[in-house]
């Protein structure tokens, strides 16, 4: 399950090897010879979110969002003007429809009514729902053929065409 703002970009944080240890959680889940099915149940932000969406299957909550920088942070950067975030998170299509759109993602999950946080219970059977079915799939694959799967996933993320 991924919520996380991300990896916290301070000198501090790199001094104790934060980007060592999101390398190696990368490195040992695309090595896992079991499935694996990533939630982002909230925000899924920065390397903190990368290093747990190494999924054979990604799902997002309807109201979710899954991206490699903050839309303030990507503001900051594009334009000097943290302001500009709804900007960025338009052009950056960092929602569940977005990327399920986009092809990195393999499903929405429906949240109840109001949101997830109104009825964890019934929010959880939904949940529930969609890692049973996803697990039920996955089974079907060898060992060799899960990490393989793993593999093509992402390396396929962040090639694109235009026409």
């Amino acid at each position: 399950f991924i919520d996380t703002k991300g990896a916290y970009p301070g000198r501090a944080a790199e001094e104790r090897g934060q980007s060592e240890a999101i390398a190696r959680n990368l490195y040992e889940m695309s090595d896992m010879k079991v499935p694996i099915i990533s939630i982002v149940i909230g925000e899924g932000g920065s390397g903190g979110a990368l290093a747990l969406g190494v999924g054979n299957q990604i799902f997002m909550l309807e109201n979710a969002v899954f991206s490699v920088i903050s839309p303030e942070g990507a503001a900051a950067i594009l334009w000097k003007d943290a302001s500009q975030a709804k900007k960025a998170a338009e052009s950056m299509r960092i929602t569940a429809g977005d990327l399920y759109e986009l092809q990195i993602t393999d499903g929405i999950i429906p949240e109840v009514k109001g949101g997830a946080h109104r009825d964890l219970v019934a929010q959880a059977e939904e949940i529930n729902k969609t890692i049973t079915k996803s697990l039920h799939a996955l089974m079907a694959f060898s060992e060799e053929q899960l990490m393989e799967q793993r593999y093509e996933k992402f390396k396929k993320i962040g090639v694109y065409e235009t026409l």
